[in-house]
């Protein structure tokens, strides 16, 4: 009984391990959709890497120096990845399906999206208020 046991345990230990099926991937990915596809302020996997320095680096550029409207603002991100559905690049996509365009990233390496506790995750939107 224990060889039986120590066979099962051995076969177990060296098949390979589950796929989904016909995705032959061991991972599920996040379902990203632009919703506005055209050209991006740099490719995609650069992107992928890098965008949090890209819009920390205009952030300071633009709290400090006062730059603004340039390609790797947030606003301009928010303009071409908001869902055309809702609007936003937070939330429930369409019908349901995954998550819009920022959340669906992050929610899949588990990082925080902490940019829009201060920002409008909503493409088009205009503050209410006083012009500085």
């Amino acid at each position: 009984m224990r060889i039986l046991a120590a066979m099962v345990l051995a076969m177990i230990a060296v098949s390979p391990a589950p796929t989904f099926a016909g995705e032959g991937e061991r991972t599920p990915k996040p379902v990203v959709t632009i919703e506005n596809p055209g050209k991006c302020v740099a490719p995609a996997e650069e992107m992928r890497r890098n965008h949090m320095e890209m819009l920390k680096h205009q952030r300071d550029r633009t709290l400090r120096a006062g730059i603004r409207g340039e390609p790797a603002s947030l606003n301009a991100c928010i303009e071409c990845h908001a869902s055309k559905a809702t609007g936003s690049v937070l939330g429930t996509a369409e019908g349901g399906k995954g998550r819009n365009f920022c959340e669906s990233c992050h929610s899949y390496v588990a990082v925080k999206l902490d940019c829009f506790e201060c920002h409008q995750p909503k493409a088009k939107f205009k503050a209410a208020g006083v012009k500085p």
